[in-house]
C-alpha cells in the first residue's frame, strides 16, 4: 500500500492530507493546540482514528500513540550520532533513517520490512512517499512518519 504525505504550505497548525496511490484522501491529520505538539488523525469520512501527542518534559523526543482513546505506547527518538533512530515501545519495531534524514525504514522484531518512507525532493512543502507492506499497519506507519516530521521540525 502506498501513501503520500503532503504538508500544507499555509496553516496555523499542522494540517496534512494523506493520499492513497489513486490520489484520493485516505487520512486527514489536524494539528491541535496543546503544550507540545499534538495531531489527531481521521479517516477520509472524518471518523476519529487516533492521536499522536508529544511528551514535553523528556530528555529525547518522545510521542505517545493513541489508537482511538487508548494510549498504546510511545515513539521515542534514540541518541545516535549519524543516522536517526526511533524505537516503538509497543510493537517491537525499530525505525532507522539515512544520514541525510530523507529515507526511513521500519523493521519488525525479525528484521522484516514493515514500511519505508522517502522524502521527495524539489517540492514546495515537505512530502513523503510511504510504502506500507500490510494495509492494517497504515495508521501506525503514518504516526511514525508524523513523529519523525515533528521531531525534525522542532530541531529547525
Amino acid at each position: 500500500m502506498k501513501l503520500l504525505f503532503r504538508q500544507r504550505f499555509f496553516s496555523w497548525f499542522s494540517s496534512y492530507d494523506i493520499y492513497d496511490e489513486n490520489g484520493d484522501v485516505f487520512f486527514h491529520v489536524e494539528g491541535k493546540p496543546s503544550w507540545g505538539q499534538r495531531v489527531e488523525i481521521y479517516d477520509a469520512r472524518d471518523n476519529y482514528l487516533g492521536m499522536l501527542k508529544q511528551k514535553v518534559m523528556s530528555w529525547l523526543p518522545r510521542y505517545t500513540v493513541f489508537i482511538g482513546e487508548e494510549a498504546v505506547g510511545e515513539i521515542v527518538k534514540e541518541f545516535t550520532l549519524f543516522k536517526p533512530s526511533f524505537r516503538l515501545s509497543f510493537s517491537g519495531w525499530s525505525v532507522t533513517g539515512s544520514f541525510m534524514e530523507w529515507d526511513y525504514q521500519v523493521l519488525d522484531a525479525h528484521n522484516r520490512t514493515v514500511m519505508t518512507a522517502s522524502k521527495e525532493l524539489l517540492q514546495w512543502t515537505d512530502t513523503y512517499a510511504i510504502d506500507v507492506v500490510s494495509p492494517e499497519d497504515a495508521l501506525i506507519c503514518l504516526m511514525i512518519v508524523l513523529a519523525i516530521d515533528a521531531e525534525k521540525a522542532a530541531r529547525s
